[in-house]
This record gives structure tokens, C-alpha cells and sequence, in this order.
């Protein structure tokens, strides 16, 4: 049996995305899992970015406004959790309605 294996090599390329998109869908998640029980209920939402990918997110910053689909957004970083005894607090990605700039 010949062994039909081939190498592959793939060359990463470094991408920035803008940050920037609208909502493409959302769902408000009262049963979260374990461990965010403490931020129930709370708003994940498909993003489609500016650049074309989709990404999932949870939707923040909304204070009782409405959310909708098309609704333009922008990435901010917030803090997702905090681990272990000293509670290391764990920062990434959520989305929030664009600012109206004055």
C-alpha cells in the first residue's frame, strides 16, 4: 500500500481587522454555562465585520437600548472572566453599538 500522504505548507499571512461591523444575528442567553452565571442575562450576537468574516461575540454596553439586526458595532476589549484563587482577571473581545460621535 502506498502511503498517499502530502505535505502541505502553508504560509500564514498577519490580517488586522477593522473592528467595525453590524449585527447580523443575536439571542439573549438566560441559562449561561458554568462560571458566568454572575453576567446572565446577557446578549452573543454573530457580527459580520466590515472585512467579511463573521465572528460570535457577546454584545455589551446596551443599558436597556434596543439591539437590532444591521445595527452597526464595534469591538472593545472587556473583561470575560477571572480565574483561580487571586482571581487573574481574563480580558478579550465584545462588541458594543457605535458611539455617536458630537
Amino acid at each position: 500500500m502506498a502511503n498517499t500522504r502530502k505535505e502541505v505548507e502553508v504560509q500564514a499571512e498577519r490580517f488586522a481587522f477593522s473592528g467595525r461591523g453590524e449585527v447580523y444575528s443575536f439571542t439573549t442567553v438566560q441559562e449561561p454555562p458554568a462560571g458566568y452565571e454572575d453576567q446572565s442575562p446577557y446578549v452573543i450576537g454573530l457580527i459580520r465585520l466590515e472585512d467579511g468574516p463573521l465572528v460570535t461575540a457577546q454584545i455589551t454596553d446596551l443599558d436597556d437600548q434596543p439591539l437590532a439586526i444591521g445595527d452597526r458595532v464595534e469591538m472593545v476589549t472587556r473583561k470575560l472572566t477571572s480565574e483561580g484563587e487571586r482571581g487573574m482577571i481574563v480580558y478579550g473581545y465584545k462588541f458594543r453599538k457605535v458611539l455617536q460621535r458630537a
